[in-house]
């Protein structure tokens, strides 16, 4: 059903700022949960530690697939030169990606500067390993040097941007075709992306190659039709579309729960075996999987029912929307002391997550807000 876009006077869709707004918090919240699915160390609550961690883990994965959408649902189809888009688009993300990079990457020699003992850096990141704990330059310069190829396990986030910058470079092509497709051609896209979506699974418990693929070719039948393009595609096709309060009940509900119970019991199953492999605890929280795709939807289209009438919430909405990237690129210095700081105050198991998200994105968006504040568009450069 098509429906006219609801706009303020500022020209903003606002419900693109509330799927903003729960993008960035549920990405914050993710994060929350890695010292309790990677827990470091041991504990006599290590059995409730992991249940919650995959409780909140499981039903935080629309969290990326939001962004995308986002994206998506305003870029597609792009206007003007692409020399112009890239320009405009690359720009705002590549500088300050690589000034954070590079500031994680030197934290625990700073740390080491500063005479902290070195398993305060597990207490921030709990990926890091034997060589971080050394607190070494030569380390950190190691990390950095490899920031042109990928990120490390010091910045993990920072996959997301490598993925963006990539899904910038394609936008414009992608356009082209978005710009003359009918309606029947692009929900025959979204058909064979999502039958790209069970590929995880097949690849993991039936056989590793299928349609094509083998040991000297990687890139199968529907390999143009898979990965994060079927969600740029989805949230512009979704962003012309409602669903009533009948659908979503009847619908949206029933989606987010199967995609929730696979999500969840798949996750339990696979980190319950004795040698599990990281690709096999990540199986069923892959975000270009069926059962994700299942949770993501009906989220985007109930953000979308959302109607927000106070200004003061508008202009909040307003101002995450400017410093969004900034909380993205600093909030994983705040998400393991947040939840190291529920420990201490001996907060229950079940409402650390939650409320260490809560510390974690309001010091970040804090921050971020400030530093707009003190020094104006020239912020733009640091924090995006």
């Amino acid at each position: 059903m098509e429906q006219s876009l609801s706009r303020q006077d500022t020209g903003r869709i606002v419900w693109l700022d509330v799927v903003r707004l729960v993008a960035m918090f549920t990405v914050v919240c993710c994060h929350c949960t890695d010292p309790f699915n990677f827990f470091p160390g041991t504990s006599p609550d290590i059995g409730k530690i992991k249940f919650w961690g995959a409780v909140y883990g499981a039903a935080l994965r629309p969290c990326v697939p939001l962004f995308v959408m986002i994206t998506g649902a305003l870029l597609l189809p792009v206007s003007g030169s692409s020399g112009t888009f890239y320009r405009k688009r690359i720009g705002r993300v590549f500088f300050p990606f690589l000034i954070w990079s590079v500031i994680y990457n030197l934290f625990p020699w700073v740390t080491g500067l500063l005479g902290v003992e070195p398993r305060v850096i597990l207490d921030f990141f709990p990926y890091a390993g034997e060589d971080v704990m050394r607190q070494s330059f030569a380390v950190s310069l190691g990390y950095i040097g490899g920031i042109p190829f990928n990120f490390s396990i010091l910045d993990v986030h920072m996959w997301y941007i490598y993925l963006l910058i990539g899904l910038y470079l394609y936008l414009p092509i992608f356009s082209a075709w978005v710009a003359q497709a009918s309606e029947r051609a692009k929900l025959g896209f979204l058909a064979l992306w999502g039958v790209t979506l069970l590929l995880p699974y097949y690849n993991e418990f039936v056989a590793g190659y299928l349609w094509g693929t083998c040991s000297w070719n990687s890139f199968g039948m529907l390999y143009y039709f898979a990965g994060f393009n079927g969600y740029l595609l989805l949230g512009h096709y979704l962003r012309h579309h409602d669903w009533s309060g009948r659908t979503l009940l009847l619908v949206g509900v029933p989606m987010f729960a199967v995609g929730y119970a696979v999500t969840f019991v798949g996750f339990r199953h696979m980190t319950s075996l004795p040698d599990y492999t990281d690709e096999m605890l990540e199986l069923f929280f892959t975000y270009c999987s069926l059962n994700v795709a299942l949770m993501t939807i009906p989220v985007f289209m109930l953000c979308k029912q959302i109607r927000i009438r106070s200004e003061r919430l508008q202009c909040a909405l307003a101002n995450l929307t400017l410093c969004g990237f900034g909380v993205y690129m600093i909030h994983y210095f705040f998400t393991g002391p947040s939840v190291v700081l529920m420990r201490t105050l001996d907060v229950p198991i079940s409402l650390q997550i939650p409320l260490a998200s809560v510390v974690a994105f309001g010091v970040s968006w804090l921050l971020v807000s400030l530093a707009y504040r003190c020094f104006g568009r020239n912020t733009r450069w640091v924090l995006g």
